[in-house]
This record gives structure tokens, sequence and C-alpha cells, in this order.
């Protein structure tokens, strides 16, 4: 069996390995002013063609959470495809998605439980913008059932090393 080869895709992720501590501002619903999230994240290559990211975070009200994003990328697809998981939900959310026109920013589709109608599945969007080598942002938006969408999270990521 011939084993793959890295593409270009491959090596759009490897600049997301290292330490990171990150900045992040979540909606917190109406009338409540966002929520002030910190914490770190190390993002490690697994054999090239993926990566593997564990977040640990402390919110302002003093709760913590730890989280695993892997990404990767699917030549047959033609796709990045990856998960997210968190210490604080039960839900696993499957990424697939493609880079933007600049190749700047890996756009994310996912699908998972709705916050406004429990029981139902919402449609979300992640976008990872590479601002510079040290300096990356995560922002997240909803779909509702209008179609329009709703961003409800950013986070700025800074390389520590």
């Amino acid at each position: 069996m011939e084993l793959p080869k890295i593409e270009k895709e491959h090596e759009w992720l490897q600049q997301l390995v290292g330490n990171w501590r990150f900045e992040a501002e979540c909606d917190s619903g109406p009338d409540q002013p966002p929520s002030k999230i910190t914490g770190t994240e190390t993002v490690r290559s697994l054999g090239g063609f993926w990566t593997v990211g564990e977040g640990g975070s402390e919110t302002s009200e003093g709760s913590g959470c730890s989280t695993i994003m892997t990404l990767g990328y699917d030549p047959v697809s033609k796709r990045f495809v990856g998960t997210f998981i968190a210490a604080v939900m039960t839900h696993l959310w499957p990424y697939q998605g493609n880079l933007d026109a600049s190749g700047n920013s890996l756009i994310l589709d996912s699908e998972g439980p709705s916050f406004t109608d429990p029981g139902k599945m919402a449609k979300y969007q992640d976008t990872m913008e590479i601002i510079n080598k040290d300096h990356r942002r995560l922002s997240s938006k909803v779909c509702d059932d209008n179609g329009e969408w709703h961003s409800f999270m950013k986070s700025d990521y800074y390389r520590v090393s």
C-alpha cells in the first residue's frame, strides 16, 4: 500500500502547530454582557497530515473547560475535515470545510444542538483566520431558522512558542 502524500493543504495546517494563549469573547444572550475567556492551547502535528489541539480555558466567572480539536485534509473529497469536543458538552462537532479565496482563512461547517430550540439541530460555522505567523483568530457563528448567520464568539490566539 502506497502512503499518501503531504498536500499543500496539510502544510497549511502545520502553521497551527505550537503553544498558544488566547482571549475570547462570547455572546451570553440577550441583554447580557459578553463573557470573557482566557486560556492556552497546544497544537501538535500527527504525521504531517493532522493537527491535534488541546486547550484549556477559564471564564470570567472562574469555571474552566478542556477542549480537543482535530483538523486534517482529505484529498479524495478535497475538503478539510476534523472534530471538536469540549468537557462541558456531550456533542461531537464534525467539521468539513475549505480555505477561502485568499488562502488565509479556513471555513469549517458543522452541525450541533440549537442554542434556542432544545432537541433541534442548527448549522454552525467556524472560521480560522491566519493574521500572521504568531496571531490567528477563530470566530464562530450560527444560522437561525430564517437562514441568517449570527456571530457568537471570537477568539484571538497568540503564539507563545
